[in-house]
């Protein structure tokens, strides 16, 4: 007996795929198909254009892009039919696989996973038969063409679709300005274009995507922002304060938190049950709520339902907290960093909980949406602030309760739909760096024009300069890097070839040395070399606890046993997120409001009037400057980038200053000298970007910012961290209202 047609009898889409995957779908028990399913499936069969498919996870994106291009890929003459699927991840990979293989052993299509963990024999059989669907990350990709570049057009010479996954982790980033560069250079060798599909549930610049999928003609591309979608929200923000044990924050954050005990205890009650994701703001955090909660479950004899997972543990102890996860039988909750942010499937989750403010509002959304898939539930978010007692001596971010409102902030723009736009202005030097290296691999040498066209004339990099790009390649050969032969040729010169033969030259990011923990025989992760422990010393990892037995400086590992006491480690890597100008002006216009935030507990309500108190008595509607002790505060209401910029501004003129946050601390100072520094900023037309910039001292921020010319460094530090613009506007905008006075920080 066969299933009843499960898709509506007036779907054109339905009636386009190959009759294997209408069975497929009949089988699986779908009853129509999905909104963005309907309206992407007759674009990707044409081909002829680029397609951005926006829809919340769960939504069957996936399928919307791989029921059209499976049908394509079948009814295409020739043996040699390929779609190339770029995903973020590894595990995405992996999960993709296990979804597609199924349905494509049907249409006899075989599905090629590659990546660090696959078979060199997969790798090899592929390569000898180059066609079905290869599923690769953009580092992989990388090796792919460095290594095959003089038979690359003959491996890909059936490519028909080009499928990026999770599209928001890559644009803005060095990441991403890898893979965009990998494309075209893919499109160079085959003398064509190949239709280009994305994939994203968190997109919040549509124009920007468009430029992103294709630079050179972004009218091509078309959206299908799916129609599905009205799911209820449900959302709590818990406010948390902390305990007053000391005098000083300093010594308050190296003692026991009474706050972060409070949450886990919270935690423990409400999540017990049930299956949830909590994210923690950093590895750090990771280890000491799963090790809490482990110890709650072992406190009352109850197995453990808490689960960590990062991305410095092992590949064994990740898997087994997926694993928990997809168990229907028994609840599991995992207390991860963004490495379960994305979509791979671990089945429906009751609840997220995001303790401390999130990345992005962007990231929050794409968290949320691990929730809730089930038809007919809620999305839930569960949020923990913990905010600091006043007293007398209380900084200003914390009268403000800066962390609270900005959550508070935040989500009200997710439920307006608004997400942070990609940072278009970054000229991505650092990896220019890595794609002049990777290009001269590939195709053993070439002119200087030619690499100039390739890269930055009509290419990815066309933001740089001529003269920029001429004195880059003048510094790689002064490094010994590259050479030009008598014939003009660039060339890779015995430094470049060994850089290039790293396998660590694949990605476009940097990573840290570190050592591997070995209990017994099972690897447990690992750790930055920069934190080594000693022999005795105790650790919380995978959210146990152990004590060091040895520790190998040479094999860079760390032994240990399982122990009653431990220390939470210290992980490098991260650090704040930059703030966007809209969250800031939210920010404003929640402690200017009288209404009632709905989603806060009785705690937060109490700490949301008292900003709202402070932001009455300091008058901040039309004050924007304030004596603070010592100290002159700038409060603009605006983000991370104009304030970093404003800050340089004002240490040009001989001032000392830090930004806080919502508002920028100058040292030493008084509002009259600041107010009059900040009018003659104000008046200049514009501010050169390169010696703002060349005070800054840690500018290189990515991998191989090192290898930059100065002028160049400089340029592309202020392209990526800095809006002149957006400062100086900001200076006139406040200038032109009320003159402020002198108005003192009093808790």
């Amino acid at each position: 007996m066969t299933n009843s047609p499960a898709s509506k009898s007036d779907s054109k889409s339905f009636g386009q795929l190959d009759k294997r995957i209408q069975h497929w779908i009949w089988a699986s028990g779908w009853s129509e198909l999905r909104d963005a399913q309907e309206r992407a499936i007759p674009l990707i069969m044409e081909g002829a254009r680029d397609v951005i498919i926006a829809a919340t996870t769960a939504s069957g994106k996936t399928e919307a892009a791989f029921f059209p291009i499976l049908t394509r890929l079948v009814g295409t003459s020739g043996a040699s039919a390929l779609v190339l699927y770029v995903s973020p991840l590894k595990a995405l990979i992996n999960d993709q696989w296990q979804r597609l293989d199924e349905l494509a052993r049907h249409l006899e299509i075989p599905v090629t996973p590659w990546h660090g963990d696959i078979t060199q024999s997969r790798k090899t059989r592929f390569l000898e038969d180059p066609r079905g669907c290869l599923l690769i990350t953009p580092e992989s990709l990388e090796s792919l063409l460095m290594h095959h570049g003089s038979s690359l057009a003959g491996l890909f010479s059936g490519l028909l679709y080009i499928v990026i996954d999770e599209l928001h982790t890559f644009l803005g980033t060095e990441r991403g300005k890898q893979l965009q560069s990998l494309l075209h250079r893919i499109e160079k060798t085959l003398g064509r274009q190949t239709c280009r599909i994305a994939l994203s549930a968190t997109l919040g610049d549509m124009d920007g995507a468009k430029r992103y999928l294709r630079p050179e003609n972004q009218d091509q591309v078309e959206i299908v922002i799916s129609k599905d979608g009205g799911q209820e929200l449900k959302v709590l923000v818990k406010g948390v304060i902390e305990g007053l044990d000391s005098l000083t924050r300093k010594t308050k954050e190296k003692q026991s938190s009474a706050a972060k005990a409070a949450i886990a205890s919270h935690m423990f009650g409400v999540l017990r049950g049930s299956s949830n994701l909590v994210f923690p703001n950093s590895r750090q955090e990771v280890e000491y709520y799963s090790d809490r909660l482990r110890q709650l479950c072992e406190s009352r004899g109850a197995p453990n339902e808490f689960w960590p997972h990062h991305g410095n543990l092992s590949k064994e102890i990740r898997e087994e907290t997926e694993v928990a996860l997809k168990q229907t039988d028994r609840p599991a909750t995992a207390i991860c960093t963004s490495t379960l942010e994305l979509g791979i499937d671990i089945g429906p989750v009751k609840s997220i909980v995001q303790i401390g403010t999130p990345p992005s509002v962007a990231s929050l959304r794409q968290r949320l949406g691990r929730s809730g898939r089930r038809r007919g539930e809620a999305m839930t978010l569960r949020a923990y602030c913990i905010e600091w007692p006043l007293t007398a001596s209380s900084r200003f971010p914390d009268q403000l309760r800066e962390g609270l409102i900005q959550m508070i902030a935040m989500i009200r723009l997710l439920i307006k739909g608004w997400f942070e736009p990609a940072y278009a202005n970054r000229l991505h030097g650092s990896t220019l760096v890595q794609q002049v290296l990777s290009v001269l691999a590939q195709y053993g040498g070439l002119t200087i024009q030619q690499l100039w066209n390739l890269l930055c004339g009509c290419g990815p990099f066309s933001a740089i300069p001529k003269i920029q790009f001429a004195a880059l390649l003048r510094e790689l050969a002064g490094e010994e890097i590259i050479f030009q032969d008598p014939t003009g040729l660039l060339l890779l010169a015995p430094r470049g070839e060994q850089i290039t033969e790293d396998y660590r030259f694949y990605a476009a990011f940097s990573t840290d040395e570190e050592f591997r923990l070995v209990a017994g025989d099972r690897v447990l992760g690992s750790m930055p070399i920069s934190r080594p422990l000693t022999e005795g010393s105790y650790l919380i990892f995978a959210g146990r606890r152990w004590q060091v037995i040895s520790v190998s400086q040479t094999d860079k590992v760390i032994q240990v046993q399982p122990a009653a006491a431990g220390v939470i480690p210290g992980f490098d890597g991260g650090g704040a997120a930059t703030v966007h100008d809209r969250i800031r002006e939210e920010m404003r216009e929640v402690l200017s409001a009288s209404l009632t935030v709905p989603f806060l507990d009785e705690t937060g309500q109490s700490l949301l009037q008292e900003a709202r108190a402070t932001y009455l008595r300091l008058n901040l509607e039309n004050n924007w400057l304030l004596q603070d002790g010592k100290e002159t505060r700038i409060v603009l209401w605006r983000g991370d980038r104009v304030n970093d910029t404003l800050v340089l501004m004002m240490q040009s003129l001989g001032f000392k200053g830090t930004n806080d946050g919502v508002s920028i601390g100058i040292a030493d100072s008084t509002v009259e000298r600041v107010k009059s520094s900040l009018a003659s900023l104000a008046a200049q037309k514009s501010i050169n970007p390169i010696g703002l910039a060349a005070s800054v001292k840690n500018k290189e921020r990515e991998k191989w910012d090192g290898l930059l010319p100065d002028d160049l460094l400089n340029l592309n530090f202020a392209a990526s961290c800095l809006d002149i613009d957006g400062a100086l506007n900001a200076l006139r905008t406040h200038f032109a209202g009320q003159d402020p006075g002198v108005h003192p920080v009093e808790s």
